[in-house]
């Protein structure tokens, strides 16, 4: 299956049933050199709360690993992890 095709697909987490929104919203992290996919990055906009900058972000990872999985229109996976937990090797 190619990247292209994965990217109008929906992500859903499994535990909760949360959608994280479309695989194109995303940033795929890979090994350049392998070609290895790591997983995908999410970026959630945040609440604007008083006193807080306006463009407050939340990112979050989904680790290939995590997926269980890719269906006709969904791609269904367990759980996420933050971003500065070291995706890569």
């Amino acid at each position: 299956m190619l990247l292209s095709e994965l990217a109008s697909k929906e992500l859903i987490q499994i535990k909760d049933g949360v959608r994280c929104g479309l695989l194109a919203e995303t940033e795929c992290l890979l090994d350049a050199k392998t070609g290895q996919i790591y997983g995908f990055e999410l970026v959630h906009k945040g609440v604007r709360l008083p006193f807080k900058p306006k463009d407050t972000k939340m990112q979050s990872f989904i680790p290939w690993t995590e997926i269980s999985l890719i269906g006709e229109d969904r791609i269904l996976f367990k759980k996420t992890q933050p971003l500065t937990s070291g995706y890569i090797k």
